[in-house]
């Protein structure tokens, strides 16, 4: 028995000067396209944020809704589960690396040429392991290790995807709550206008032309305050069900303005960028993996060694399977080769260099249209302050004429329907306004999303 045991930790030794090896490519992260150089041209960056980039909207109101939603929304609970599956699927490829151990109660009787007949009866404990000579059981942990990573990512993409349609739907929100009140203000001027209309009529001094006009205006008005009121109910249904939430549970939710982006917008180091998206580092992730997985199926090309060992209580009668005295211990390497299976495994190789080979072309495809959104995104948010200026501007002299020709009809030098219409206008220009706004803000909210800002940090809280 002892010189069995010898021999076989003889043999266990040399296996293990052999298992340093792990056959397959190493992994080498792949070059990516890097942003051109006007991305960061007279935009006002700074660094990356280390707070979500909500906060710096300065809204409560949205923060609390962001949080709730990353926190409850049933899309964050599945992403969540699909991490602690991930979670387990790398434990059972790092435990699958060790030996299985069990405690069993067994007889053996074996009839060998040579050798004789004989009985063995044992109870104790075994182990088996299958020596990782060529290092696929390595790999294999390796690409479990990147669909973990993968999982995370997609629970960031999932972060932020969520934050930023809460964020839309509450942007937009408060602009049509802002278009409630000032179409409230035109309808009470343009009524105002109707009743002279009627008077001037009923005096002779006025056409009916005119009166039918000023009602049409009016109806307009009015069908535009129903669409916003449905809108506005729309929308609240909308928050509600994306913070986890049933429908009407936000219909108290108070009235409020439409949020303003930061003066100076904190992006970071462009190229840093492409890290820091959840998808980009998803595909890059699963690119890794891929690459291991060529290691994996490379290995099924050799032989396997496999050693069971049995060490406890036994020997040739039953009686020794419980004499503290018959302490027994056996050790049994086997060697196993599919060789006649070359031709699968051979297409196996082939099937994962070309998984490994398409995952490397999804990268770089995220890669660009991760730096196409990001461009378009930053286009369009300095495209949306410059309008939001310029209707400000426009607003503003929209009032400075109301108050003038308000002043001119005060001294009776202009006609009450000439400052009604200065009214109306003034009111026009500032429904242009906080349109302007809202597209500036939701400017913010989509190049915020094409950065990747702000994944991350409910992970974080919620332990990874």
């Amino acid at each position: 028995m002892r010189a069995v045991i010898k021999h076989g930790a003889v043999a266990l030794a040399g296996v293990l000067v052999l298992s340093a090896c792990s056959v397959g490519p190493d992994y080498a992260r792949p070059v990516a396209a890097a942003p051109a150089a006007r991305f960061l041209r007279g935009q006002g960056l700074e660094a990356a944020p280390a707070a979500p980039w909500w906060t710096g909207l300065g809204d409560a109101g949205l923060n609390g809704l962001i949080e709730q939603g990353l926190t409850n929304a049933p899309q964050m609970s599945a992403a969540q589960a699909r991490v602690r599956q991930a979670r387990a699927g790398l434990r059972n490829a790092r435990a699958g690396q060790w030996p299985a151990l069990g405690a069993d109660a067994g007889y053996l009787h074996a009839d060998l040429p040579g050798f004789g007949a004989g009985d063995f009866f044992n109870t104790g404990f075994d182990a088996q392991w299958e020596i990782d000579i060529w290092g696929g059981k390595r790999r294999g942990v390796e690409q479990a290790r990147a669909q973990l990573a993968v999982v995370e990512a997609q629970r960031g993409d999932a972060e932020v995807s969520l934050a930023a349609e809460i964020a839309r739907t509450y942007v937009t929100l408060r602009a049509r709550e802002a278009s409630r009140s000032l179409l409230a203000q035109r309808h009470e001027v343009e009524a105002q206008w109707v009743r002279i209309a009627g008077q001037k009529l009923a005096a002779g001094t006025n056409v009916r032309q005119t009166l039918e006009g000023a009602r049409a205006t009016l109806s307009r008005t009015e069908g535009e305050q129903a669409a916003v009121a449905a809108d506005i109910g729309a929308l609240r249904d909308a928050l509600a069900v994306l913070t986890g939430q049933a429908p009407g549970a936000l219909d108290g939710l108070g009235a409020g303005a439409v949020p303003l982006p930061p003066e100076v917008l904190a992006l970071g180091d462009p190229g840093a960028m492409l890290a820091r998206r959840p998808d980009v580092r998803a595909a890059e992730r699963a690119y890794a993996g891929a690459t291991a997985g060529v290691g994996v199926a490379m290995a099924r090309r050799y032989p396997t060694v496999s050693l069971m060992g049995v060490i406890g209580l036994g020997g040739t009668k039953a009686g020794d399977a419980i004499d503290p005295s018959s302490f027994a211990s056996v050790i049994a390497p086997t060697l196993r080769w599919n060789f006649p299976s070359f031709g699968r495994v051979e297409a196996g190789v082939q099937s994962a260099r070309g998984a490994r080979d398409l995952a490397l072309a999804q990268y770089q495809g995220a890669v660009l249209a991760a730096l196409q959104d990001a461009e378009s995104a930053l286009g369009r948010f300095g495209a949306a302050r410059v309008s939001w200026a310029r209707s400000g501007a426009a607003a503003g002299h929209g009032a400075e004429i109301a108050r003038l020709q308000a002043m001119r009809g005060a001294a009776g030098t202009l006609g009450q329907g000439d400052v009604l219409a200065a009214r109306r206008d003034a009111i026009n220009a500032r429904l242009a306004q906080e349109n302007d706004r809202a597209s500036m803000t939701l400017a913010y909210v989509a190049l915020s999303k094409a950065l990747g800002l702000g994944w991350g940090t409910q992970s974080a809280k919620a332990g990874g």
